[in-house]
């Protein structure tokens, strides 16, 4: 049986970390970038929302006059962490709570430009938004020096290229959350999922299915190293192989895979990567095996690509496990719309988010709306189509921690469905 194939092309040079040179800069090069391209995007939406109202600036505003205001969010956090408290804190006898969520109802949004900044009041709620999102806003400046907020407007889903019409099923796979060397892992599980991949496993059928898989995307957090090898101690010398054990322990997996089919490989925040967005690609020495092959890519996080013109944007999890952290929606995917919505990955870095201090780009804007948005190492499987105003459609995908569901999630290029491919070990399941 033949594995059917599909034309890549790999779009990470926007995340590459080349020629960059850091000299000690501040982070607010990026913002303002940000803020400039946005701006633009927002200006030019703002005469068919209300064509009636001036454009002006957070000095140019006046008590009780109608205008729009375009800026930056800033929100105010009580519970927000910071060094300084963490460090008196430290030396009081009160231990540090950490909640899983930060939000706290004196919560206040702040709206800032070049030209100053104002306290917004009204029709925004503080609980949707974060640090770093630029928007729009409507309303007029109230005698105690707020902007009472009327409306609010977004940029909203970007442009779209067409969808390309394929006629035959081809499958893409995403696994993430592997956690090799972790207690969780499941040795036999991953297993099971690579003998499917290969075609090992399974009726004519089956392996038909697993011959239609023309790649498989692994996305972050594939090895688990103990936290007590990090404590800033020299490693000793019979410690230093068991470091090494859990990348072997991946290569030696990933080497089956890319002997039968092309693998792209994210790291994640518990990987040997640097630690702030974008994450560089995990070096090829690390997989002594599976780097041998042409087949082995190690892309970067985020990760963009087409397939067969259809195009892929996703990310090891990093930008909406902070979201989560910073403001309220009813699940993961409500978070990974807004991020197209606002058209940016990661709005909370560099503020809550570690991210590199770009002075002349924010490689984190969206301009081309993608068809597949993946979002890896989340708590459940979760997937939508979504339907943008000028006929967008993006299908989002939450990818369950592998090493918690046994779940890998399989998707379709001729009409973008979804479905699971669930391995269990366990005889009562």
């Amino acid at each position: 049986m033949e594995r059917k194939q599909a034309e890549y092309s790999n779009l990470d040079e926007r995340y590459a970390i080349q020629g960059e040179k850091y000299q000690g800069q501040q982070y607010s090069h990026i913002y303002f970038t940000r803020l400039h391209h946005m701006r633009n995007l927002l200006h030019a939406l703002v005469p068919s929302w209300k064509p009636h109202l001036p454009v002006t600036t957070v000095l140019g505003l006046e008590e009780g006059k109608d205008c729009i205001i375009v800026g930056t969010l800033y929100k105010h956090m009580k519970l927000k962490p910071s060094i300084l408290d963490e460090y008196s804190k430290e030396r009081s006898a009160i231990p540090l709570v950490k909640p899983h969520n930060f939000m706290h109802p004196d919560d206040h949004l702040i709206l800032e430009d070049e030209s100053g900044r104002v306290t917004l009041a009204g029709a925004i709620p503080p609980a949707a938004y974060v640090t770093g999102v630029v928007i729009a806003l409507h309303g007029k400046e109230t005698s105690a020096g707020n902007f009472l907020v009327e409306d609010i407007l977004e940029a909203g889903i970007p442009p779209q290229i067409t969808l390309p019409s394929i006629n035959e099923d081809k499958y893409v796979v995403f696994v993430s959350g592997l956690s090799i060397g972790s207690e969780k892992f499941n040795p036999l599980q991953f297993q099971l999922l690579i003998d499917h991949i290969t075609g090992h496993l399974g009726d004519e059928n089956e392996q038909s299915i697993a011959s239609n898989i023309v790649r498989v995307v692994v996305a972050g957090n594939s090895v688990h190293i103990s936290p007590r090898f990090f404590n800033g101690q020299a490693v000793a010398s019979k410690d230093q192989s068991r470091i090494a054990e859990p990348i072997k322990e991946l290569d030696i997996m990933l080497t089956q895979l890319v002997a039968s089919l092309p693998v792209d490989m994210m790291p994640g925040s518990n990987d040997p990567a640097n630690f702030s967005l974008p994450q560089q690609p995990l070096h090829r020495c690390l997989f002594a095996g599976a780097a041998t092959y042409n087949t082995f890519s190690s892309c970067s996080n985020p990760h963009q690509f087409e397939l067969d013109s259809v195009r892929f944007i996703g990310t090891s999890g990093q930008n909406i496990d902070d979201l989560y952290k910073y403001s309220d929606a009813k699940d993961k995917l409500e978070f990974v719309e807004r991020t197209l919505r606002w058209r940016h990955l990661a709005p909370t870095a560099p503020n809550s988010l570690g991210c590199y201090p770009y002075t002349d780009k924010d490689p984190f804007l969206v301009e081309s709306c993608p068809h597949v948005y993946f979002v890896g190492n989340q708590d459940k499987y979760e997937t939508q189509l979504l339907q943008g105003p000028e006929k967008q459609k993006v299908r989002l995908i939450c990818i369950p921690r592998f090493c918690d569901s046994g779940v890998a999630v399989m998707l379709n290029l001729r009409n973008l469905e979804c479905s699971t491919l669930s391995f269990s070990t366990s005889f009562d399941a």
